[in-house]
């Protein structure tokens, strides 16, 4: 008997129709990529990828992490003999505490004398026989017995971990994320990567204001989403030039939403250079001053490409438990404040109109500030 992991990837995935080859090829290179340094095999039986390794556990503790992972099955592979098959079947309900069982089976080798029913049936049989304390429950049981018959060999497993979901990372194009050190942006970035985008990151860094403990807690949020990304570079901008400018020659009320539109051009300014073909920010609707309607338009007319917000109707009770699940809550949480918090007016204007915010900021010599800031922009690989 082998210890294996089945893994399962996205339903989407196989609805891709041509291209769903494209899909599969970059799904199993993510899975061997973060295997990397790990001892395993993989094998294709009959269309169901399994991976073979002395560390079974390590190897599902990497896997659930690859975005296009639905689920891995904890497997153990026997002889195709109907007999290895109840024995194991039997091995596998009695690991647990449990009262009552199904069995489900797919059998993919028509080559096996007894069909998916008849499999399911005596398999169930066969437990029942020898654990009379237990009860077959065919719509709510305890446990679910599964036994899938393929080509090379019989597969029985009950332990399944659920995985990441969503489709292979670098699939679907790529996106600087505005990441600001806070809950949101974390959030936002890993979204974006659930949904195969290609993330990078950028921090926009006022030092002396804010502290290197505030870089380093960026830093370690990069690190969190590149532990499901396996490539995210991280530019560190220095802004503080730009905040004392506008501090000095524009409205206090106004202070936030310039500083936004500074942000965004500098991103796509970046985004052009290193052939990124879109932006992502964490803003939520109506969350703060800067993420109003009429602010989020007026900081949209800098940009130019698309601008990505996937947390645009979450509030932030939602936010704060995917944040818990991917690992990146107990260090967005540290207090060391980031360039967005420590220049805040009392009154931020929150309905700006984007011709006055335009005729405020001629007063800046904008495409100077910005050309300086991408030149001296720090790039952590």
């Amino acid at each position: 008997m082998k210890k294996l992991l089945l893994i399962k990837y996205s339903p989407e995935i196989f609805l891709k129709g041509l291209n769903r080859n494209k899909f599969e090829k970059t799904l199993k290179d993510n899975i061997r990529r973060v295997l990397k340094g790990v001892d395993h095999r993989f094998v294709i039986d009959s269309g169901r990828w399994f991976l073979y390794s002395e560390d079974i556990d390590e190897l599902a503790k990497r896997v659930t992490k690859v975005f296009g992972v639905q689920e891995v099955c904890m497997v153990k592979e026997v002889n195709l003999s109907f007999e290895d098959i109840c024995h194991q079947a039997l091995k596998e309900i009695e690991e647990g505490d449990y009262k009552t069982f199904k069995v489900e089976t797919n059998r993919a080798n028509k080559k096996f004398p007894k069909n998916s029913m008849e499999i399911s049936r005596e398999v169930g049989a066969f437990i029942l026989k020898h654990r009379g304390d237990l009860k077959v429950d065919v719509k709510n049981p305890d446990v679910f017995i599964n036994v899938e018959v393929r080509e090379k060999g019989a597969y029985i497993y009950s332990k399944k971990i659920k995985g990441v979901g969503g489709m292979p990372y670098g699939t679907n194009g790529s996106t600087l994320l505005m990441l600001s050190g806070g809950i949101d942006s974390p959030v936002a970035g890993y979204m974006m990567g659930k949904r195969g985008v290609e993330l990078h990151c950028v921090y926009f860094h006022s030092h002396p204001y804010t502290s290197e403990r505030a870089k380093e807690k960026v830093i370690t949020l990069n690190e969190i989403l590149k532990s499901y990304t396996g490539n995210t570079k991280l530019y560190i901008v220095p802004f503080t030039k730009i905040q004392m400018e506008i501090m000095d020659k524009c409205r206090e009320d106004e202070l936030t939403i310039i500083m936004r539109r500074f942000m965004m051009r500098i991103a796509c300014g970046l985004a052009s250079i290193h052939n990124i073909s879109s932006v992502t920010t964490g803003e939520s609707i109506g969350q703060v001053a800067s993420q109003t309607m009429e602010s989020l338009v007026v900081t949209n007319a800098v940009g130019d490409r698309p601008v990505f917000r996937p947390l645009i109707s979450m509030d932030k009770e939602e936010i704060m438990n995917i944040s818990r699940q991917i690992g990146a809550y107990e260090t967005s949480i540290l207090p060391y404040e980031d360039c967005c918090t420590i220049f805040v007016p009392k009154h931020p204007k929150t309905k700006p109109v984007l011709s006055v915010i335009e005729k405020s900021e001629s007063v800046l010599d904008i495409e100077d500030l910005v050309k300086d800031a991408i030149e001296n922009t720090e790039v952590i690989q």
